[in-house]
């Protein structure tokens, strides 16, 4: 119905905060959603924290967001592994977002015999893990990868994420991993069954054209590109899909 209220995916990086700093305007947004009672979902394809974690981290910087309102690519993560025939058995490298979940779910963390590799992030990458990931997984183990994204920010500059970890052990191996976070529209129907809502009455807000746009479009949901984060409006032409809206900021939302 089109007096129906809309749900929202909401990107992180690039959408609510850039940094360390908040998008101005980017606590309003969320207030009408509250206000409102929309449903909504921050999402995060960063595997390294738990959504207490994550909620604690944005609150320093003066926003406002629940835990039950955070959805990591650690969890989307899980919930595909849960539903997937194992023993049980995974060798995690990663940090408490993902190491957590994995226990929670009743996986057993190990180095011996595992099912799975499943590979996160970290905030120090130890090269004993990956030569072990690397042996686990030439002798049949599956390997699985919270997110693509080859690169992040940390103190000083960019540091190594889970895609160029992947890339190593892939080369290493010559076995290419399973990744679960954006783009991948498994992590945004995962989203949007943990929220309880259809992708038809949803919008997927995000600032990147190659990782939110077009998972928002693979998912069936409509579409709102925010330029405060890293395309600009000029880029977006060249992409063969297009998002349903373009605007300055979230701020420019009217839910």
């Amino acid at each position: 119905m089109a007096d129906q209220k809309k749900s929202y995916l909401i990107d992180m990086d690039g959408v609510l905060v850039r940094g360390t700093a908040v998008v101005p305007g980017a606590d309003l947004f969320l207030s009408r959603l509250r206000d409102r009672g929309c449903e909504h979902l921050v999402l995060t394809n960063n595997p390294k924290y738990t959504q207490k974690e994550l909620s604690d981290r944005l609150r320093g910087i003066g926003l406002e967001v629940e835990p039950r309102r955070i959805f990591t690519s650690s969890m989307a993560t899980v919930s595909f592994l849960k539903s997937q025939k194992s023993n049980g058995r995974a060798f995690v490298i990663g940090e408490s977002g993902l190491t957590g979940p994995m226990r929670d779910a009743g996986f057993s963390l190990t180095d011996d015999a595992a099912y799975y590799v499943v590979l996160g992030e970290t905030r120090a990458y130890d090269i004993a893990q990956i030569t072990t990931a690397i042996r686990l997984i030439e002798r049949g183990a599956r390997f699985i990868a919270t997110n693509p994204d080859p690169s992040g920010p940390g103190d000083g500059g960019t540091m190594p994420a889970c895609g160029a970890m992947a890339a190593l052990i892939e080369k290493a191996t010559g076995r290419s991993p399973f990744f679960i976070g954006k783009p991948n529209p498994l992590m945004m129907r995962t989203a949007l069954n943990y929220l309880g809502v259809h992708s038809e009455n949803t919008v997927m807000v995000g600032d990147r054209m190659d990782t939110d746009m077009v998972a928002g479009v693979e998912s069936g949901m409509e579409t709102i590109l925010v330029l405060s984060g890293v395309t600009r409006r000029e880029d977006v032409e060249r992409f063969p899909y297009q998002p349903g809206r373009i605007l300055p900021s979230v701020a420019d939302i009217e839910p």
